[in-house]
């Protein structure tokens, strides 16, 4: 089934595919048939992670006592398909303690932590940094970005000299805005970065002429936010057919076509959308597996995006 019902919740659809194809409830096949999460080099590096994590902003933000069963599920959906990196940062309220009490109480593989240093001067950079550890029980975070570019020579600093020490394993820079991709370009051609974080959807698309391919040529890897421009690309789409191209790229939800334009650009190491329900999850974990559009799938994309507009 490839195309949704008009006025038909996201939810409905899943669970109709579920119904005439077979699929287990959450929209996603029994993990005998699920075909292998993509995964990209750091280039840095060399190591592989899958193209599709897991943000939390806004969606891991829990209150004291909030119900955390429907983040647990998210969870269980995003390790079943093959997801490691989970990104997260002190910005977004409770979202790392969260985080860190759920990994704590559930069996998961070897996750790969992304968290932010948000804050200025050095020893507050520190403070919040070892604070963002113990909040998600790690004594190593994969990834420290410095957050909406915040201090950022001061906080690079301190990164490098923690990278040294073996506190971190790779550092980088992030911002939501196309208006800091100025600042983004610069850093990115004078310092020594492993991670970049940026935004790119169908409707913020000026990344991938602008600084995808200078990630490329800096050798610095790339995790895409906002792919669904915080629901904004599904309130476009709402009560519209998914064209029956989209099938040809093995895209059965408009999710899945949203984040296989993202990933359809070979520069762009993963993608990071934020959900709290578990049926979401695994539907948007199917983008990083089977066929990505090419150059000419992906024009249709946008002109598709366009006429929408």
């Amino acid at each position: 089934m490839t195309s949704t019902i008009a006025g038909v919740s996201r939810r409905a659809v899943l669970k109709m595919m579920a119904a005439a194809g077979g699929l287990a409830v959450t929209g996603v096949p029994p993990v005998a048939a699920r075909e292998d999460m993509r995964s990209r080099a750091i280039p840095s590096s060399g190591e592989e992670v899958p193209v599709v994590g897991l943000g939390t902003a806004r969606t891991f933000n829990l209150d004291p006592g909030e119900e955390r069963a429907p983040l647990r599920g998210v969870l269980r959906e995003f390790f079943a398909a093959g997801g490691r990196v989970i990104d997260t940062s002190p910005m977004y309220g409770t979202a790392e303690t969260v985080i860190g009490d759920l990994l704590g109480d559930m069996d998961h593989p070897q996750v790969f932590y992304a968290t932010k240093v948000w804050t200025r001067g050095q020893e507050a950079g520190i403070q919040q940094m070892e604070a963002s550890a113990e909040r998600m029980g790690t004594d190593v975070i994969d990834l420290i970005q410095v957050h909406n570019l915040v201090d950022w020579r001061t906080q690079l600093e301190t990164l490098r000299r923690w990278k040294e020490e073996g506190r971190i394993r790779y550092l980088g820079i992030t911002h939501h805005q196309v208006s800091a991709f100025d600042d983004l370009e610069r850093i990115m051609r004078d310092e020594d970065l492993d991670w970049v974080q940026l935004p790119l959807s169908l409707a913020t698309p000026e990344a991938a002429d602008r600084l995808l391919p200078l990630a490329a040529d800096r050798g610095v890897a790339v995790l895409v936010n906002r792919p669904f421009e915080n629901g904004g690309l599904f309130r476009a789409v709402r009560g519209r057919e998914l064209p029956e191209w989209a099938d040809e790229f093995g895209a059965g939800s408009w999710a899945q076509l949203f984040l296989k334009y993202v990933l359809a650009h070979s520069e762009v190491t993963c993608v990071i959308p934020a959900t709290s329900d578990p049926e979401h999850a695994a539907d948007n974990m199917r983008a990083g597996m089977g066929p990505l559009p090419d150059a000419g799938q992906r024009k249709r994309m946008r002109e598709l995006w366009e006429s929408l507009a």
